[in-house]
């Protein structure tokens, strides 16, 4: 059953024309900054950035600076990933960098596929986990979650290794909306965390003609609204043919073939 709500989830300029986006995926380089409301209040704004692939070898990268009055946080977090053939997303390294008011702390975790175990810590503890196929982490599900999408997968169920320990996640489909925002006016996809309680709500919004990009998100305690996160800009770079991961590794085999030649 899912359980508390992804920070990550929780925390349009358009730079690419309408022909460009029709052949983005939530792989396809890019960089979106949101704007992050605590009710009324802007307490600052995060920016999710996806470099271009070395390789098979991705980084998904997060940064958030948030404060209000004398109160700061700041969130480095970063994803190191792979691809397989199915789409299916494989972790490698995960981490967090928190600094600001009141302790800063890290987290790291480590998919060590070959020896079956995932190595995690969180502060100062230390934990391990079986390795598992279906087990992400919190950063790279969202991409994870985009492409299931857009291959109109049903089942909507993610276990991550999340501060020190593993969490089941799951999320249901709510309906289209039409969102109409300060950067533009998006037609959507909205989802709502599933939960055992309506003490605690989650709905976020994102658009299927931007590959599933998160347009916005609202969580609710107890009726009230705590967090609205809204989509300030977003910039697709879509890879070009000779620098997919498919297109570097072909070179990749070639040197190396070069170079037994030599």
């Amino acid at each position: 059953m899912a359980k508390k709500f992804p920070t990550l989830f929780a925390i349009s300029l358009l730079f690419a024309s309408s022909s460009t986006l029709a052949e983005t995926t939530a792989l396809t380089p890019h960089t979106a900054e949101y704007q992050v409301n605590y009710g009324s209040i802007e307490l600052g704004r995060a920016r999710y950035i996806l470099d271009a692939p070395q390789g098979n070898f991705f980084q998904y990268r997060f940064d958030s600076d948030i404060g209000l009055l004398m109160l700061s946080d700041k969130r480095h977090i970063r994803s190191d990933f792979t691809l397989e053939d199915d789409n299916q997303l494989v972790p490698m390294r995960y981490s967090v960098e928190r600094t600001g008011t009141g302790p800063s702390f890290r987290e790291q975790a480590a998919f060590a596929k070959g020896q079956n175990v995932v190595h995690s810590r969180y502060k100062e503890e230390r934990a391990q986990f079986p390795y598992d196929n279906d087990l992400f982490d919190p950063l790279m599900v969202q991409l994870q979650f985009r492409l299931d999408m857009q291959a109109h997968k049903d089942e909507l169920h993610y276990t991550m290794v999340k501060e020190g320990e593993v969490d089941d996640y799951a999320f249901k489909i709510v309906g289209k909306e039409r969102v109409n925002i300060d950067s533009g006016s998006y037609q959507t996809i909205k989802f709502e965390v599933v939960r055992d309680s309506k003490k605690r709500q989650t709905f976020f919004w994102m658009a299927p003609e931007l590959s599933y990009l998160p347009i916005r998100l609202t969580h609710f305690e107890k009726g009230s609204k705590q967090l609205d996160i809204k989509l300030l800009n977003y910039r697709f770079e879509p890879t070009s043919p000779t620098n997919t991961p498919a297109t570097k590794q072909a070179q990749l085999n070639d040197d190396a073939s070069n170079e037994e030649g030599e």
